[in-house]
């Protein structure tokens, strides 16, 4: 989030327009062979970022990080890969606990009824060899709604360091209406758009479907 006075207003609000965008690293074990494997994320080293709009002035920037869930995929066929995610959102930061406790406050993300938002793919459309747009359904604050993740496949390869893995690396981002999600308190203070991301890396050990 973006340095800004207003702390609390502007916090709550940014965190709830943000959740909403996946990008992962998957770590398989020997090679990843031409038929569907499926991956579980690490959730130590995937994190979700986001951004909106502070009252005009700047853009706030928060992480959540633990994120978990599976992708299945077919390096030769990627018309049948399928995601799954959640984001646990009392992982938030937004660098300040006022902020992080305005942000899961009831008037907000209220994660303590709702305390994760889920995303699970429906299609994928290839779009280039390392380019995709996930089309899918995210729930969050209760309310779920179409979505689509435009992806990049960054690399697959053996990972430099212990245990040595084979790796395959992604990101993706998406803009969501936090409105869209019925989280609309402080309109004046955060925006409605959120821009998200997500970078992580995942260690288990793949499993053919």
């Amino acid at each position: 989030m973006s340095t800004i006075r207003h702390r609390r207003h502007s916090v709550r609000r940014s965190l709830a327009t943000g959740l909403a965008w996946l990008a992962f690293v998957l770590l398989p074990g020997p090679a990843i062979a031409a038929a569907p494997v499926r991956y579980e994320l690490d959730p130590v080293h995937t994190r979700v970022l986001f951004a909106v709009s502070h009252a005009g002035f700047s853009q706030a920037l928060g992480t959540v990080s633990g994120s978990q869930g599976t992708l299945v995929f077919d390096p030769d066929d990627w018309s049948g890969a399928t995601l799954e995610v959640s984001v646990p959102l009392q992982r938030l930061e937004l660098g300040d606990a006022d902020w992080n406790r305005a942000a899961l406050a009831r008037n907000l993300l209220d994660a303590q009824r709702w305390p994760e938002a889920r995303f699970v793919s429906t299609r994928v459309e290839v779009r280039a060899p390392d380019r995709f747009v996930v089309q899918g359904e995210l729930t969050l604050h209760g309310v779920t709604r179409a979505l689509a993740l435009e992806v990049t496949f960054n690399a697959a390869r053996r990972h430099p360091l212990p245990p040595f893995r084979r790796t395959a690396g992604f990101s993706a981002t998406t803009s969501i209406s936090r409105r869209d999600f019925g989280i609309d308190a402080l309109p004046s203070v955060i925006g409605d758009q959120g821009r998200t991301a997500d970078r992580g890396r995942s260690h288990a050990q793949p499993r053919r479907e």
